[in-house]
């Protein structure tokens, strides 16, 4: 009778390799200043893997934030985009799941720390049901727990204390949440952000292609989809990750207008090339006719909707240029 450690052996000379082809090479890339969005503008800036920094109604948010160079052994393959110390102040740290790819506690003290060192308010934490434990003891303001289609409100900010509200909606994934073996109690997700006047911004966290992106345009209308593209090799991995073209269907489903791809070229997290997620997504919408609405951005860039013209740069500093799309459509 067969035993199943010639699989367990294979499953780690597997994973060793991509452990060891994470450290054949330097890391590239090279961190940018984010910019200063006034209050009724509304700015994404990419900071690798699935992390993003998102400004829009006078609020600052980070979405799974990842500035480690390492994931235990794994080690990244080009820099994050932005460093903790460069950050605005954060308003709230949204976290689509607990997995050590998008939920990273070195990164959240980090976040935290150089809050507290410009005595900056710290920010409130919004998880998905059962992930509330890992986050507890770091120092946020609140932890604020949501499972899917549950909505909580943002406070305005001190420095815009008449911002419009800006709501956040769980959404709900195909993936799976267990930080451990044994802990498959955790809840995830991605999340919808709206506000009046401003896109509504969909962060789908983890997900394979599943009928609920239908579901997520009827009741929430995101205009800018974050969409991931990578880790599905092999096919096996598509039980809970898209491919290029998968997530490409996805944003038809959702009838965003822009689409931002994530989730791809920092981490060695599966066995397609590096680069391979990109061209496969570009070559998929050329064929589509969606060249225009797919943003892709580099490690530090930011992309504005159209209409954000009075963004200011840090003196000094080097950032992206500003890659105007097409017109976006607020919420209203």
């Amino acid at each position: 009778m067969p035993t199943a450690l010639p699989i367990i052996l294979k499953k780690f000379s597997q994973l060793w390799d991509m452990v060891r082809e994470s450290h054949a090479h330097p890391l590239t890339g090279h961190p940018r200043t984010p910019p200063t969005v006034p209050s009724g503008d509304s700015a994404i800036t990419f900071i690798g893997h699935s992390s993003f920094l998102i400004q829009t109604a006078g609020r600052a948010l980070l979405v799974d934030p990842v500035f480690a160079t390492r994931l235990i052994l794994l080690r990244r393959q080009r820099r994050p985009g932005l460093l903790p110390r460069h950050l605005p102040p954060i308003d709230a740290v949204l976290l689509t799941h607990a997995h050590m790819d998008h939920l990273n506690l070195p990164s959240l003290r980090a976040i935290l720390r150089a809050m507290r060192r410009r005595h900056l308010p710290a920010p409130i934490a919004i998880v998905p049901n059962g992930v509330e434990d890992l986050v507890r003891n770091l120092g946020f303001s609140q932890i604020r727990s949501l499972e899917w289609w549950q909505s909580t409100e943002l406070p305005a900010p001190a420095s815009a204390p008449v911002a419009s509200p800006l709501t956040v909606t769980a959404t709900p994934a195909r993936h799976w949440g267990a930080r451990k073996f044994s802990d498959t109690h955790r809840g995830f997700g991605g999340y919808v952000l709206t506000s009046p006047g401003s896109p509504s911004i969909y962060h789908s966290g983890d997900t394979a292609f599943f009928p609920g992106f239908q579901e997520i345009a009827r009741r929430l209308h995101p205009n800018i989809a974050l969409l991931p593209i990578g880790a599905y090799s092999p096919d096996s991995y598509r039980a809970v990750h898209t491919s290029p073209e998968e997530a490409l269907q996805a944003f038809i489903h959702l009838g965003a207008q822009t689409m931002i791809p994530m989730h791809y070229n920092t981490f060695r997290l599966s066995y397609e090339p590096m680069d391979e997620p990109l061209t496969r997504l570009l070559a998929a919408a050329r064929q589509a006719g969606l060249t225009d609405r797919i943003a892709p951005l580099t490690e530090g860039e930011t992309w504005f909707p159209t209409g954000s013209t009075t963004v200011q740069l840090p003196q000094g500093t080097t950032t992206a240029s500003q890659t105007i799309q097409r017109p976006i459509k607020t919420s209203n």
